[in-house]
């Protein structure tokens, strides 16, 4: 039987997530006018004039996260007699129920982001919203702004278009039961069998995803495998750290978005209307990615180029399957966080360095981000001749914010995941891991361990460690209400 402290591992979780949610200047409650605003809102955003088309019928569903209830987008697909594939991608139409300056949507406005904590989720919308009516839920009519592209077998698109349509999800379904059908390692899931004609168009959508997926590694995009860990409560009970991994269901919503991503800010741009771009600069620690390649005797050359790197990982994932996990977290750590930055009419970002991708916004997931309820509004606008809703000086300040406070989220989202394994590791005091160097710096040398997947800091022995370095540590610490977990490196 479960002890009373293990009964109360949520509730300790909870309250470690809130302290840290306030501590990196996140809020972790909806003020009293927001609420009072929901509460004048009985039910979700009706059809006007300004939603022209009625794509109800069409087997649209929906492919997220197990446990996942705020859903953001769906998909569908069309068989052209050109052989090419129309996919069309709908996003919950947020900005229908929450205008600019409300109190919801400035409450959204300073997290900018849901936080996804081991024991608690932070959403950036009251869950009324959410998780119900502004969140394209099974067997619900929903106003979504669709964006349309007509996908080629080699993987251009060519031709997009976005307009406002009424919707109606007719599947809810997850990325671990659809990956392994598409894989063909688990059987089809009952929920696609229920609607007629869903099975050939997710293998549709599967293959406009592939096609879309091999244009953009060809230009160089980056393919990495990592391992996420989710809690696993019984109760109030924490009793694991599961890893979760990328699936062919993952991959095929992945791919969607990206390119939905990019013909929202190519439209918006063709309309010179300004937009948030998301960002990877060229890698700054790209010397210490060529030593990692170097150590696998593999080549690559001085300056940043993401075809070669792409190849590179590609020959080590088909060589160490089962340590490309470990490499994956080392190149994403060398390659720097992305972030938030305004293109004005006739200008140019970076681009995207990871995804090969040199017009990218963020707009597919308006319930869990508000920088894609920024740029939901900048196409409204444009679509029907609205002046832009953003002065320029306002455009750069969010961007920042956005930035900054996406930084703050995760790290609440890792000092809560430390703290959740610290619970986890109390008792493994003294144990030996095999792990590897995810962070080295002035501030200290960090590791991954793999079971459960989670960082700690080098205590000692971390001496001329570098990242990408395999080691054997042994845990010597654990602190949950800090979520330190102090590790010392073993010659």
């Amino acid at each position: 039987m479960a002890n009373k402290g293990e009964k109360q591992h949520k509730s300790i979780l909870q309250n470690i997530a809130r302290r840290v949610m306030l501590e990196r200047g996140l809020l972790p409650d909806f003020p009293p006018r927001a609420l009072a605003e929901l509460d004048r809102i009985k039910g979700p955003a009706a059809q006007s004039v300004e939603v022209p088309h009625d794509l109800r019928n069409l087997i649209w569903c929906s492919i997220d996260n197990d446990d996942s209830r705020d859903l953001d987008q769906l998909s569908v697909a069309e068989a052209m007699p050109s052989g090419n594939i129309k996919v069309l991608v709908a996003i919950a139409d947020v900005d229908a129920l929450v205008g600019k300056s409300s109190a919801i949507d400035n409450h959204a406005r300073h997290n900018t982001t849901s936080v996804y904590t081991a024991a608690e989720i932070f959403p950036l919308l009251p869950e009324k919203l959410s998780t119900d009516l502004t969140s394209l839920n099974y067997e619900c009519e929903r106003i979504a702004v669709v964006i349309e592209m007509v996908v080629t077998d080699d993987g251009k698109i060519e031709s997009s278009d976005l307009y406002s349509a009424t919707v109606r999800n007719h599947a809810k379904l997850c990325y671990n039961s659809v990956g392994a059908w598409l894989e063909g390692s688990g059987p089809m899931p009952s929920e696609i069998s229920a609607v007629s004609g869903l099975e050939e168009n997710i293998r549709l959508q599967d293959a406009a995803a592939q096609n879309l997926k091999s244009l953009r590694y060809i230009n160089g995009a980056l393919d990495f495998e990592t391992i996420k860990a989710r809690p696993r409560f019984e109760g109030n009970e924490l009793k694991d750290m599961i890893g979760e991994k990328r699936n062919r269901a993952t991959e095929l919503i992945e791919n969607f978005m990206v390119a939905a991503n990019g013909v929202t800010a190519r439209f918006l741009a063709s309309e010179k209307f300004p937009s948030l771009r998301r960002v990877v600069r060229t890698p700054k620690r790209w010397e210490r990615i060529v030593e990692l390649a170097l150590e696998r005797r593999c080549s690559l050359p001085d300056e940043p180029d993401s075809k070669a790197l792409e190849k590179f990982l590609e020959s080590e994932q088909a060589a160490d399957p089962l340590r490309f996990p470990d490499l994956s977290l080392s190149i994403i750590k060398l390659l720097g966080p992305g972030e938030y930055v305004v293109e004005l009419p006739g200008g140019s970002s970076e681009g995207h360095f990871g995804l090969a991708v040199k017009d990218y916004t963020h707009s597919t997931a308006p319930n869990r981000r508000y920088p894609d309820i920024i740029t939901q509004r900048l196409l409204k606008s444009a679509k029907s001749g609205r002046p832009v809703p953003y002065q320029n000086d306002e455009l750069e300040s969010l961007a920042k914010h956005c930035t900054s406070q996406e930084n703050a989220a995760k790290k609440v989202e890792r000092q809560v995941g430390k703290s959740a394994t610290a619970l986890l590791l109390e008792k493994r005091i003294g144990e030996r891991f095999d792990a590897i160097v995810t962070g080295a710096s002035e501030k200290g040398t960090w590791v991954r361990i793999m079971n459960p997947p989670v960082e700690g800091r080098l205590a000692s022995g971390f001496e001329g460690l570098d990242v990408g370095r395999s080691l054997k540590v042994q845990l010597v610490r654990t602190d949950v209400e800090h979520g330190y977990i102090d590790f010392k490196g073993i010659l």
